[in-house]
């Protein structure tokens, strides 16, 4: 009977355990978060930022990004009073033509928005640096290519696959 019980025991431990991962997992999603949340609530939530910003309007953006072995950027963005007034996965390829300013970003707001890039290299094709950041596009991986002049201004921005795995196939 006590080996029963012990199983029994072990049994309830376990299905506990899972249950605290799973809501723990929910907990630390961006998405997740309830819009007007206040700032202590959201570090309560999701722990601290990877980077913080302030914003042009008196408000503040806590980054939280999953870069650069991830494929998600999440900008939750504070008012003045420190309440959450919108949540955005910015690593989405139907957002690019609509955020990315060439001509006019500069670096401090590439790295607003997308936060630090994977990886930063440089082509012949072009005087300056590719920042380059990996992103999921219908369960594809895909990278998001944003060249840099050397003046720091974004001059265009390009998207591509990511081959890297098909090539370590072959």
């Amino acid at each position: 009977m006590s080996m029963l019980r012990c199983r029994q025991g072990l049994a309830a431990g376990l299905a506990a355990l899972v249950l605290v991962g799973s809501l723990t997992g929910c907990a630390g999603e961006p998405t997740r978060l309830p819009l007007d949340s206040t700032r202590a609530e959201t570090l309560q939530r999701l722990g601290p930022p990877t980077a913080t910003y302030a914003l042009a309007d008196g408000g503040e953006r806590l980054q939280y990004s999953r870069a650069p072995a991830g494929f998600e950027v999440n900008n939750v963005d504070l008012d003045k009073a420190g309440r959450v007034v919108s949540i955005r996965q910015e690593l989405d390829e139907g957002l690019f033509g609509n955020t990315i300013q060439p001509g006019a970003w500069r670096e401090p707001d590439v790295l607003r928005t997308y936060g630090r890039p994977f990886e930063i290299s440089r082509v012949t094709s072009f005087d300056g640096d590719v920042w380059t950041w990996r992103y999921k596009w219908h369960n594809t991986i895909r990278l998001l290519y944003l060249y840099v002049d050397p003046q720091g201004v974004v001059d265009h921005y390009n998207v591509g696959d990511d081959l890297s795995l098909e090539r370590r196939i072959r």
